[in-house]
């Protein structure tokens, strides 16, 4: 494994409608390919290790340092927008990627 990345790389991660497999960098959901940016992808990776878990903007931004994104707390926001679009059936209803209210984003157990 390499010391440029904090992931697992052979992982596969199946929740709900979406199968996001680590070694190939790919996302289906409802079994269509979904093209993530690098930053996406990452994103959704740390959100869907630990569904449940409310993950503050500050934390997020900490556990994408090790990677390729560049941002601030606010770019979490359109990183977070840009993959509802992408992987929720109706985007302006999430049922996978939730807003925690004054806190942040985590990813339904259900």
């Amino acid at each position: 494994m390499s010391n440029t990345t904090p992931f697992n790389e052979s992982e596969i991660l199946t929740l709900g409608g979406i199968r996001l497999d680590k070694e190939s960098r790919s996302v289906k959901a409802f079994g269509r390919p979904a093209s993530l940016t690098p930053s996406e992808f990452d994103l959704l990776y740390v959100l869907m290790r630990a569904p449940g878990k409310a993950f503050s903007r500050t934390e997020l931004v900490d556990k994408l340092q090790n990677t390729d994104f560049e941002g601030t707390e606010r770019t979490i926001d359109v990183h977070i927008r840009n993959l509802r679009t992408k992987i929720e059936p109706h985007p302006s209803k999430p049922i996978y990627i939730e807003t925690v209210f004054k806190v942040g984003y985590r990813f339904s157990q259900s």
